[in-house]
Order: C-alpha cells, then sequence, then structure tokens
C-alpha cells in the first residue's frame, strides 16, 4: 500500500492502546492523526503489573515525571524476581536486574567466582549483587553517581489500569483523540484485503490509513479479520489458566516479585502501593479451576479484597503481527506466561520496533517482513529462558512437575546449557533481552554449575582472588547501609 500514513487508528485501550498511543505521538507529533477506539465495558486483563528495567526508558521518553508516576499509578520499585520451590522445595533464588561482582574484559565475574569457590573461599554468587542485598534488606533509593559497583538497576511493580489512566491523561492534550465504543463491522478493502475502516455499533465509522490491534486476546483485527495463523508453544510451555486476586497490603513493601512453585504451576506476588496483587498460573490438565482457586486463596499473606478472576490463554505467539495494515500489539500479538515480567515490556519493544521501521510513504513488504522477524526472535528468546525455568528443575513431586523436566526442549536452549555447563561460557544471542547476568543466575539458581572456568580466571593467586572478593562485598555493603528503607523512599514520594 503506497499511501502516506497519516492517520493511525488503535483498537483497545488498557496498557497496549494506551502505551501505543503515547509513544507514537510523543515521536512522530503532528506527523499523524491518531484516535483511539475503546470500551468501558469491556476492560482490559490487567494482571500485568511487574516490569523490566527498560519500561524506565519509555517514561523517559514520554517526558513522564517519576515521582508523578510512582504516586498516580500506586507503584513500588521493582529490584528482582525471587523464585522460591523451582528447583527444589523450600530452596529459593533471585533473579536481579543486577549483576553480581564486577566487570572485566574477557573473561566475566563468575569464573573468578566459580575457581573461587572450588578452594572453598567465596560466598554464593548473589553476595557480590547490589540488587539483591537491597532486596534482602529491603532498601532502596536512586544512585546518581557513575560507579559501576554502585549502580542499582530498577523496574517498577504497577497497577496497570492505573497505568493506563496515567497514560491517557497526558495523552489527550498531546492531541490523542479518544473515541468510546464496540466494534460492529471492519471494513475491508476488496482487493488487496486492507483494513480501511472500523463500524461503530453507534453507527459511526472511523477511516485509517494504519491500525493497531490492541483488543487482546480476541486479536479482533490481526487474527479474527486477516487470520494470520497462530504458533501454539503449549507443547513446551503447557500452563493455560490463570487466576488473578487483589488482596490488602503488607506493612512492609518488599521492592520484589515473588514467584513461588505450586502443584501444578506457580503463584505470584507483587506489592502495590495501596494493594498486594497475586495471581496463581497453572495447568488445567494437572488441577481443576476450583482447587486452583483454593490453591491461591489458601496462599495469599492478607485478606483479598475482591473475588477472584480467571483467565483462559494458549502459550504461543501469531505468525504475522504485522499483516497487510495491522498491527498487533500486547496480547493480541501472543502471549508468554508473566514468570519474567515481559508482557509490558513486549508491549513497549513492539511500538518501538514499529516507529524505526515506520512507513511514512506507504507500506513496504520489506518493512513487514522484518518487522516480523524481529518479532519472532525476540518471542523465541522470551520463550526459551522461560522453559529453563521449567525443564532444570528437580521437582518430581507431583505429575505436572514430572511432565514439564522431561519435556524436549529447543536446540537452541540445549546448546546454551552445554556451553555454560561444559565451560562457564554465556554467549548471548543479539539482540536478547536477557543479559549474560541473567542466565548466569537462573542457571545457577536452578542446579547448574559448570565443569570448568576460563584461563584468565586463573591468573591470580589465591590471595589476590581473596582480597578481590572482599573489596567488591565491602564497596556495595557500603552502599547498601547509605541507603534508606523501601518503604522510607516510598513515603518521601508524598513530602
Amino acid at each position: 500500500m503506497e499511501k502516506q500514513i497519516k492517520r493511525v487508528v488503535i483498537l483497545g485501550g488498557g496498557t497496549a492502546g494506551w502505551m501505543s498511543a503515547a509513544l507514537l505521538k510523543k515521536v512522530l507529533g503532528n506527523a499523524v492523526y491518531i484516535t483511539l477506539v475503546e470500551s468501558e465495558e469491556i476492560g482490559s486483563v490487567g494482571v500485568g503489573e511487574a516490569t523490566i528495567p527498560p519500561i524506565r526508558q519509555v517514561n523517559a521518553v514520554l517526558g513522564l515525571d517519576e515521582a508523578e508516576f510512582l504516586r498516580e499509578t500506586q507503584a513500588t520499585i521493582k529490584l528482582a524476581i525471587r523464585f522460591e520451590n523451582w528447583w527444589q522445595h523450600d530452596q529459593y533464588y533471585y533473579h536481579t536486574f543486577g549483576a553480581p561482582g564486577k566487570s572485566f574484559a574477557f573473561c566475566d565475574f563468575h569464573h573468578y567466582w566459580l575457581r573461587a569457590k572450588q578452594q572453598g573461599v567465596a560466598d554464593d554468587i548473589w553476595q557480590y549483587d547490589l540488587n539483591y542485598l537491597c532486596a534482602e534488606a529491603g532498601k532502596f533509593a536512586p544512585i546518581h553517581n557513575r560507579e559501576p559497583l554502585s549502580d542499582i538497576p530498577y523496574a517498577y511493580h504497577f497497577d496497570a489500569s492505573l497505568y493506563a489512566r496515567f497514560l491517557r491523561k497526558h495523552c489527550e492534550p498531546w492531541g490523542v483523540t479518544r473515541i468510546e465504543g464496540k466494534v460492529r463491522n471492519v471494513n475491508q478493502c476488496p482487493k488487496t484485503g486492507f483494513v480501511e475502516a472500523l463500524v461503530l455499533e453507534s453507527g459511526q465509522q472511523i477511516d485509517g490509513d494504519l491500525f493497531i490491534d490492541c483488543s487482546g486476546f480476541k486479536g479482533l483485527l490481526i487474527q479474527q479479520t486477516l487470520g494470520t495463523g497462530f504458533d501454539d508453544w503449549r507443547h513446551l510451555l503447557p500452563c493455560d489458566s490463570a487466576i488473578a486476586v487483589p488482596s490488602e497490603r503488607l506493612e512492609t513493601t518488599l521492592p520484589f516479585t515473588r514467584s513461588i512453585a505450586r502443584s501444578a504451576g506457580w503463584q505470584w506476588r507483587i506489592p502495590l502501593q495501596h494493594r498486594n496483587g497475586n495471581g496463581l498460573v497453572y495447568c488445567s490438565r494437572f488441577i481443576s479451576d476450583d482447587d486452583a482457586q483454593q490453591e491461591l486463596m489458601s496462599n495469599l499473606d492478607s485478606q483479598p479484597l475482591a473475588d477472584p478472576k480467571r483467565i483462559r490463554f494458549t502459550t504461543g505467539r501469531v505468525r504475522q503481527p504485522w499483516k497487510h495494515n495491522v498491527i498487533a500489539v500486547g496480547l493480541a500479538s501472543g502471549f508468554l506466561e508473566p514468570l519474567e515480567s515481559t508482557s509490558i515490556h513486549l508491549i513497549q519493544s513492539a511500538i518501538v520496533r514499529f516507529l524505526k521501521l515506520f512507513p511514512h510513504q506507504g507500506i513496504q513488504q520489506s518493512a513487514v517482513s522484518e518487522y516480523n522477524r524481529q518479532t519472532e526472535e525476540e518471542y523465541l528468546q522470551i520463550r526459551d529462558f522461560l522453559v529453563l525455568h521449567y525443564y532444570q528443575t528437580q521437582r518430581r513431586d507431583t505429575a505436572f512437575w514430572r511432565e514439564v523436566a522431561a519435556l524436549p526442549i529447543p536446540e537452541s536452549l540445549q546448546h546454551k546449557l552445554a556451553l555454560f555447563k561444559q565451560s562457564g561460557s554465556l554467549m548471548r544471542s543479539q539482540p536478547d533481552l536477557f543479559l549474560d547476568s541473567s542466565w548466569l543466575q537462573v542457571m545457577l539458581g536452578q542446579g547448574i554449575e559448570p565443569d570448568d572456568f576460563h584461563p584468565l580466571a586463573g591468573v591470580p593467586d589465591m590471595q589476590q582472588l581473596r582480597d578481590m572478593l572482599e573489596n567488591i562485598k565491602r564497596i556495595k555493603s557500603n552502599v547498601l547501609q547509605s541507603l534508606p528503607k523501601h518503604d522510607e523512599f516510598l513515603r518521601s514520594l508524598y513530602r
């Protein structure tokens, strides 16, 4: 379609719709006219409340004040995810946003740590990670110096519905037009199949040059209208259901997400300023909905504030997230269980990718193909990282855990596991959302320890190695002692 893109129509609100509108309008300005169509009656899934650090880049691009954002979305700080009972019962480990130790050329810190550990002179690797130390101590404040050993990468927990409202409050003054209503018909060009307009139940017709489908699982445009097809990944990630419920906030607000393995899946606990977010992701072949609800409700830390909400999903991705003049964003483009808090990030990355390939003078197949290629690569990399958590479990106490531990895994993941086990090497795919430190922490946390370390780690003598490790711990401990409690930081937002 060699037609200049001037009118962009976004179908659906929620985090996906309003984040799309905000980024497009902020970056493109008056080059495009943006209309967002949503219905208050439909609402949104609204369970994605944990994020990863790139969300801060979005907020910065949008020019959002962090303190205002934290107040209006009832947000808290997220330094890590704590995985409990995943490898074995009564065992936990952290996947933090930081990195243990310090950076070295040609030889990563964990190789030095491996050598020291084999000699019995090293603590566990998280003792050298400032994010871990802060998470365990319940401390946080932004660090503004440029010393790498003092860096504390962080993200947020927030109320997704409040975040959508917060973005809308900014978008409408910027010039985004919001229209309330449900779609009755989708008008397509009979020759090309391109979408030309949305017809609402009221009879109003909204014409557009390009449409962004943020209609959630139903994928009204990308699937129901254009029928792009779907890659089902339940053979690798068999969970297909979730139950979510809010509960009263706790006295102490933890600066991390908890992921707790249960009999047929896992439970999330996400602390917000005004409440806790809770949910259970599970496989319906191994536990009934009623039993799953009972398992969740009996493991809440505080009193529920609403009735539990059930959600069905199919893990996988649409085969062509950009087809003709429709781009699917958010749940309309696919679903990966929120084990690593990637749902909101996938919204962000989809829009950033689209902006980089924006078809100013008309849609070209080369841009469409590249967008779809990059999106597939991103989904595959995240999928492999999620599979790692299940495949490496030593749990055999229920049928679910016995099955997931025996599932065949992708060759790409097999290669990464073999390389790390044999030599401690971590070769990051480009561009991989998860850094080497992320793969390291999950592999070690799931019981994989390398058989060997890099030869450069053998150069220092044992006293030099011991001194290096102790110096890193001392520097990070000094930073930790200077920080306030997480709750004290949150209270400072209101002074």
